[in-house]
């Protein structure tokens, strides 16, 4: 009862889909439905992914653990341009969002352009040097305080 909007949306997309694929066919539903929505997931998953493994990250032991520190070195600043970060709902501040949940997406960017601490955040954008970057990062390697790819883990691994 107290989210039965959620369940509306459900089914209006449900009813859109199936119309689409009963009165256009597969390929239009296909084509109009099914791949934009795969599309919007792939780049919501990346946008998740990259904004917590990326070149510079850095995660901290227990002992050494610090609530601000860990919101603002192990989440980052994805510089999107205006219509993503609407899109987005500026998901692309998320080291600010990891410093305090509470503060709406709309008032993201003006808490980053008011606070100049928040503004040493570590960068990410969705340029394809820096989407193979990140995609590259899979472990993060504690000796060397720093996230490596699989290479650099058995070369590790070797020594």
């Amino acid at each position: 009862r107290r989210h039965w909007d959620s369940m509306a949306v459900l089914v209006l997309h449900y009813s859109i889909a199936i119309f689409l694929f009963i009165k256009f066919g597969w390929l239009t539903w296909l084509l109009s439905f099914s791949l934009p929505f795969f599309l919007s997931h792939m780049l919501g998953a990346y946008l998740f992914y990259a904004q917590h493994n990326f070149p510079g990250v850095s995660f901290r032991k227990n002992l050494d653990w610090n609530y601000a520190l860990a919101a603002l070195e192990s989440s980052s600043f994805m510089d999107l341009n205006p219509f993503m970060q609407w899109v987005t709902a500026n998901i692309g501040f998320h080291h600010i969002h990891h410093l305090n949940a509470k503060i709406p997406f709309y008032r993201l960017p003006e808490t980053m352009a008011a606070i100049p601490e928040l503004q040493q955040a570590k960068v990410t954008t969705l340029m394809p040097s820096d989407i193979v970057a990140c995609l590259r990062l899979k472990v993060w390697d504690a000796e060397a305080n720093k996230m490596i790819g699989f290479a650099e883990m058995n070369e590790v691994r070797m020594a």
